[in-house]
């Protein structure tokens, strides 16, 4: 492992990070331009004494998970991303593609600054790969693990508790929205093993989800008014709007209320409540991001 290169890598990375870039404040006391070592660090859950370590070139040869996490909170590209794998000569990570791969920098970019709204990054198969603290408030957390059962689209057809999220007489518009989108991402990414597999064990197991693709629909979503089912605020109506990545793979998704509307007060309380469930008796079952 290159100690020194990586090093001398990673300060280049931080000193090109604006504090504004990752939704940090910039105080009048800032002697860089870029990034401090201890908020890198706190970008990337870890310790700050760790991550000095390795901007000295000393320590332990950091873990795939770690680089990641490093990538991630650094907004690197791609390219930059493989380098700082080499550097550390740890495979490369999977296909920027996959629920495992880091969102894209333009889009975790765009997502920092929706502060006041839900807002998170999802794969064209709706694997969430980050949430804003909002979008946690409002459909709760992403699932742990990686697979089919991270896309929501699967866990819709096959897990009756995935469509708690939404009141039961919307959920046929919600049945055909998902296989209109799903149909037309097949499509844009013919033989990819990833949409095969998925669409292949949703025509085995379940009937609904086959009914609707024999239709042939095909429409990507882009906008759409949802009704989502919140266990402390009630019903919440509001508008989610999808800003697609350059070659399509990606999604920032993120809601919103005209000014006045009970949506938009409620959005207003759920800042302030965040993941605290208010309803008395039982805990609810957990709620699945859209």
């Amino acid at each position: 492992m290159n100690h020194s290169e990586l090093a001398a890598f990673l300060r280049s990375r931080r000193d090109r990070v604006r504090p504004a870039d990752v939704g940090l404040p910039v105080g009048p006391r800032r002697r860089v331009p870029g990034l401090r070592r201890e908020e890198v660090a706190q970008l990337a859950g870890l310790s700050a004494d760790y991550y000095t370590e390795l901007e000295r070139g000393r320590g332990a040869q950091p873990s795939a998970q770690v680089l990641a996490a490093l990538a991630r909170a650094l907004r690197l590209s791609g390219d930059e991303r493989d380098h700082l794998f080499h550097l550390a000569e740890r495979p490369l990570p999977a296909a920027a593609h996959g629920p495992g791969a880091p969102a894209q920098p333009a889009l975790l970019g765009l997502l920092d600054r929706l502060t006041t709204t839900p807002a998170q990054v999802i794969t064209d198969l709706h694997e969430p790969l980050v949430q804003n603290p909002l979008a946690v408030a409002l459909l709760g957390p992403a699932p742990v693990g990686r697979g089919l059962e991270s896309s929501f689209a699967y866990r819709w057809f096959t897990d009756p508790d995935a469509r708690t999220l939404y009141p039961a007489e919307d959920h046929p518009h919600h049945s055909r929205v998902f296989t209109a989108d799903l149909r037309a991402v097949a499509a844009r990414r013919a033989k990819d093993p990833d949409v095969t597999r998925l669409v292949t064990v949703l025509l085995r197991r379940s009937e609904e989800f086959g009914a609707l693709w024999e239709q042939r629909d095909v429409a990507l979503r882009r906008t759409d008014h949802k009704r989502i089912v919140h266990p402390s605020l009630g019903v919440v109506e509001l508008d989610c709007h999808n800003l697609f990545s350059e070659d399509g793979r990606q999604r920032l998704l993120w809601f919103s209320a005209p000014p006045g509307t009970e949506g938009a007060a409620q959005l207003e309380l759920l800042s302030v409540i965040g993941t605290q469930d208010l309803t008395p008796g039982p805990d609810r079952p957990g709620r699945r991001p859209c």
